[in-house]
């Protein structure tokens, strides 16, 4: 998979950034954390928390949740799961998984 098929969106409500500079660091700088990957340019602080824009901003919910979970690859499962026959095996789905999974951490 290719760094193309990142999606980055607010976990709680989906909302998607639009790159415009909604996060304020403990030294004030105001900018987009996702262009950093939650780390303030000014002082480099790295956010481990990041909140969707709330009330009075496009769409957000307002929610505070794991900056990593903001990140998403989205995978054809099916595709995940089809052995060389052309076959679905099921048995794979779990190992398929854990796989994916260890990946992305």
């Amino acid at each position: 998979m290719s760094i193309n098929n990142l999606k980055i969106q607010c976990p709680s409500c989906e909302w998607k950034p639009d790159g415009r500079n909604y996060w304020r660091c403990n030294c004030g700088n105001v900018w987009n954390t996702f262009d950093t990957v939650g780390i303030c340019p000014v002082c480099d602080k790295k956010w481990e928390k990041t909140q969707c824009p709330g009330a009075g901003y496009p769409g957000g919910c307002g929610v505070i949740s794991n900056h990593d979970e903001w990140y998403t690859i989205p995978i054809n499962y099916k595709k995940l799961f089809i052995n060389k026959n052309n076959k679905e095996n099921p048995k794979n789905i779990q190992t398929k998984a854990n796989e994916y999974y260890t990946e992305k951490k």
